[in-house]
């Protein structure tokens, strides 16, 4: 049995963007060069290089428009929960059956848990999650919306927002089924101080 890793959280900000770019850079830019960009209104742009986007991505840090929690294992980062305000990360999977649904809007969204490869299966989604959650509550809290999916039929590197069961743990709930295997789940997080 593996021995139980103590992760560190921190915020996606100028001071941990170096770490942020080499996680992405040692996994092929993420899905083949999307920098976590994909969410963001400029994602669908398929002209975009790698370079590129990973050039957009960090005009979208420094301004304070790309929010995550990074997980460290010490001083290396090993993955990230990606989350903005609708507006920051309007870009959904299954975008047409979740405005079949949709309600009120939610305060923020959860677009993206990444892990890099070799350190799946070790509670780092799980630690991104709840990095997350934290930011958010530092962030003045409301209710937050994942796009989680069943794990059961979906490898874990394809699981972009996440596995449903890790949701759940942390106390979303299933508010409708958009996709197959997706769901979009909510939480009420309070605000910290």
């Amino acid at each position: 049995m593996p021995e139980a890793t103590t992760y560190t959280i921190k915020a996606l900000d100028d001071t941990t963007w170096e770490a942020f770019a080499a996680l992405v850079d040692r996994n092929n830019g993420v899905f083949g060069g999307c920098w976590c960009l994909g969410f963001h209104p400029e994602g669908g742009d398929k002209e975009l290089t790698a370079a590129q986007r990973r050039q957009r991505k960090l005009e979208r840090v420094r301004a304070g428009k790309a929010h995550a929690a990074l997980v460290f294992d010490n001083d290396d980062c090993v993955g990230w929960c990606q989350f903005g305000a609708p507006d920051e990360v309007p870009r959904i999977k299954s975008r047409a059956a979740y405005e079949k649904g949709r309600s009120i809007p939610p305060d923020w969204r959860i677009a993206c848990n990444f892990v890099g490869k070799g350190h799946r299966r070790r509670g780092v989604a799980t630690a991104a999650l709840a990095g997350a959650v934290d930011l958010i509550a530092r962030l003045g809290g409301g209710t937050v919306e994942g796009y989680p999916e069943g794990a059961g039929d979906v490898p874990a590197g394809f699981l972009f927002n996440g596995a449903l069961s890790t949701y759940e743990r942390f106390g979303f709930t299933r508010d409708r089924q958009i996709g197959k295997h997706r769901w979009v789940v909510v939480k009420l997080v309070e605000a910290s101080s």
